[in-house]
């Protein structure tokens, strides 16, 4: 709209800037359509009667667009983006990388059985796997930047290290209780796989099929790399050429033993 006025009126208004952190209430255009634009409107309004006929409004719109114009428009800064905060979809960040950070940073392995199924069991809403997801993503952020101690417990590290405790709901700290940091990779693997299944209101009959097919192998534990597979591996461009798959700290000697059952050798039924 300024740049509109500017071209209306020839002139220049673009040395008048103003940041957001200078910005104030006269510098915006705001107008209330009852209040301000209605009766300007109609004091530029006239009516005439004839005999027989309806009523017929004249508008003086020259007028009316002038007034426009130098009430509401008229002197107006451009607002510029300096000092708006960076936004980041957390869907586009790059975990991938952010993992490898971590790994190097702080020496990572699988939950035992017992601690994942205490973290499925105690999250048992779609709103609460979500916020849990998004502090251990948090987590993770900080953890790829400053590393930290492997054997440190996840809870005091987010009440002593990051302060967060005050902000964070006490039951999805007591689901956090026995996990640590070098943890926290499988923690966002179970997270991001247990909120996709409340998503999708999957239930444990919906893994019988692949539960036979695996049935030699760690079947939990090959979804969990599987769903991290799909989220962060094949949702880019090119990702089938580009993907070179290797092996993380959490293919344990379970899931080594899975990974070559994937692709068995053809039987022949030919005789």
């Amino acid at each position: 709209l300024v740049n509109a006025v500017d071209r209306h009126t020839r002139e220049d208004s673009s040395d008048y800037t103003v940041s957001l952190m200078e910005l104030m209430e006269q510098h915006v255009i705001s107008y209330d359509v009852e209040k301000d634009l209605l009766p300007l409107v109609l004091s530029n309004c006239q009516y005439s009667l004839e005999r027989g006929h309806e009523t017929i409004s004249e508008y003086d719109l020259p007028r009316i667009q002038q007034q426009i114009l130098t009430r509401f428009l008229q002197g107006k800064p451009l607002i510029t983006r300096a000092g708006i905060p960076t936004l980041v979809n957390m869907q586009e960040r790059d975990y991938e990388t952010i993992f490898k950070t971590v790994h190097g940073k702080v020496a990572q392995t699988a939950l035992s059985r017992l601690i994942w199924n205490s973290v499925s069991r105690q999250l048992d809403s779609y709103s609460e796997v979500c916020e849990a997801l998004k502090i251990v993503e948090l987590l993770l952020g900080y953890l790829s930047m400053t590393g930290g101690d492997p054997k440190m417990k996840l809870v005091i590290y987010l009440q002593e290290i990051l302060k967060m405790d005050q902000n964070i709901n006490q039951h999805i700290l007591k689901a956090f209780g026995k996990c640590q940091l070098r943890h926290c990779v499988c923690l966002w693997q179970v997270l991001s796989s247990l909120r996709s299944e409340k998503m999708l209101q999957l239930k444990r009959e919906n893994k019988t099929e692949l539960k036979r097919f695996m049935s030699r192998g760690n079947m939990d534990q090959w979804l969990l790399e599987m769903h991290e597979f799909l989220l962060l591996r094949l949702g880019r461009l090119r990702a089938t050429e580009d993907y070179n798959p290797s092996k993380r700290v959490l293919f344990g000697p379970d899931l080594a033993g899975v990974k070559n059952n994937l692709h068995p050798k053809p039987q022949s039924h030919c005789r």
